[in-house]
C-alpha cells in the first residue's frame, strides 16, 4: 500500500466508514486506519510513506504524554505540532480536517493556524445544498479563488456555472434585483430579495440574511434621506438566495433598489445587474472589477447597468411602473 492515500479516521469506526462508501459508490484506492493515539498515526505514517494523509479529524487525536483530554487546547496544539514535524521530515503532505466554532473559525488555540501552510473553509448554509471552498491562508500561492459545490446523493459535485446556479428559480417580481459579487477571482451573479411591510409595533424591525444587519440600517437611512421613502413605519426584510453571504459594499445597489422596489411595488426592468457602492450623500461609487463584472452579466442576458450616479436617478432609471 506504499505511494497510496492514507485515511486516518478518529471520528468514526471502519463499519460506519464502509457504510459511507457504499452509498457514495467510492473505491478502496489507500489505506484506511481507524486510530486516535498521534504517537500510533506517526509511526504508521512513517513506515507507509502514503503520498497523502488526511487526519479527520485533529481534535479526535491526542498523545498520553499529556495528562488531558482529546480536543483539549494542549492536545490540538501537541498533534498538530507532531504531524507538522513529521510532514516536514519525510516530506509528505497531512490534511488536517477540524472543527470549527460557532462563529465560523477554526476551533482550537490559534496556533493551529499559524502551524499550517495552507487554511481553507468549506462554508454553507445548513439548508442550502451548495457549499464554498474557500482559502484563507496560503503560504505558497494566492487566496483569491473559491470552489463552489453542490451536495448530491453521492456527496460534492462542482458546479459549472455557478451564476445560472444561484439564478435558476427567480422570478422577475417587485422586490427581486440581480447583483454581480466577487467571491475571490470569479464574478458570481446572485439574486437579492427585499420586502417590506407596515410596522404593527411602534419600531420597525429590519432583518438580513446573507448582508451585513448593521449596512442594511444606513442604506435605509440613505434611502429615507436621499431618495424620499418613507420607511420609518416599514419593516424591511433582505434575503440572498443560495446561502450566499454578501461582504462587500458593491453590493449596495441592488440592496437599496431592492428595497426601493418592494416599497414602490414596482418591478426593476428586465435585464438590469445592479451593482455599485452607495455614499451616505446618495452617491453611486463604482465598483472594482467593472468589467469582469458586466461580462459575466452580459453572459447570462443581463446587458443593462445603472447609468446614473445618484441613488432617486437610480431608481427612476431602473423601476418599472
Amino acid at each position: 500500500m506504499a505511494n497510496q492515500p492514507c485515511y486516518v479516521s478518529g471520528e468514526e469506526s471502519a463499519s460506519q466508514l464502509k457504510l459511507r462508501a457504499n452509498r457514495l459508490g467510492t473505491k478502496n484506492t489507500g489505506q484506511l486506519l481507524v486510530e486516535t493515539d498521534v504517537n500510533v498515526v506517526a509511526a504508521t505514517i512513517e513506515k507507509v510513506k502514503p503520498k497523502l494523509v488526511i487526519i479527520d479529524s485533529i481534535q479526535a487525536m491526542f498523545d498520553e504524554s499529556y495528562p488531558s483530554t482529546a480536543g483539549s487546547l494542549v492536545q490540538v496544539r501537541e498533534t498538530a505540532l507532531k504531524l507538522q514535524r513529521l510532514a516536514k521530515s519525510i516530506l509528505v503532505p497531512i490534511v488536517l480536517v477540524g472543527h470549527v466554532t460557532k462563529e465560523g473559525t477554526v476551533a482550537g488555540p490559534k496556533t493551529l493556524e499559524h502551524l499550517v501552510d495552507v487554511v481553507l473553509y468549506l462554508e454553507g448554509e445548513r439548508y442550502h445544498e451548495n457549499r464554498i471552498l474557500r482559502t484563507v491562508k496560503n503560504r505558497y500561492g494566492a487566496t483569491d479563488e473559491i470552489g463552489i459545490f453542490q451536495i448530491v446523493e453521492k456527496g460534492l459535485v462542482e458546479v459549472k456555472n455557478p451564476s445560472q446556479f444561484f439564478l435558476k428559480e427567480r422570478l422577475a417580481v417587485p422586490g427581486s434585483a440581480v447583483t454581480a459579487t466577487i467571491e475571490g477571482t470569479r464574478p458570481l451573479l446572485v439574486e437579492i430579495q427585499a420586502l417590506t411591510t407596515t410596522t404593527v409595533f411602534g419600531y420597525p424591525r429590519r432583518t438580513a440574511s446573507g448582508f451585513d444587519l448593521n449596512r442594511l440600517q444606513l442604506l435605509i437611512a440613505v434611502l429615507i434621506k436621499r431618495a424620499g421613502l418613507q420607511l420609518a413605519s416599514q419593516d424591511v426584510y433582505i434575503n440572498v438566495i443560495g446561502g450566499v453571504k454578501l461582504r462587500e459594499p458593491a453590493c449596495d445597489l441592488a440592496v437599496a433598489v431592492a428595497i426601493a422596489s418592494a416599497f414602490k411595488n414596482y418591478k426593476i426592468k428586465d435585464n438590469y445587474c445592479l451593482f455599485g457602492e452607495l455614499g451616505l450623500s446618495g452617491e453611486i461609487r463604482p465598483a472594482l472589477a467593472f468589467e469582469k463584472r458586466a461580462k459575466e452579466a452580459g453572459r447570462l442576458g443581463f446587458n443593462k447597468v445603472a447609468e446614473n450616479k445618484i441613488i432617486n436617478k437610480v431608481l427612476a432609471e431602473v423601476l418599472e411602473k
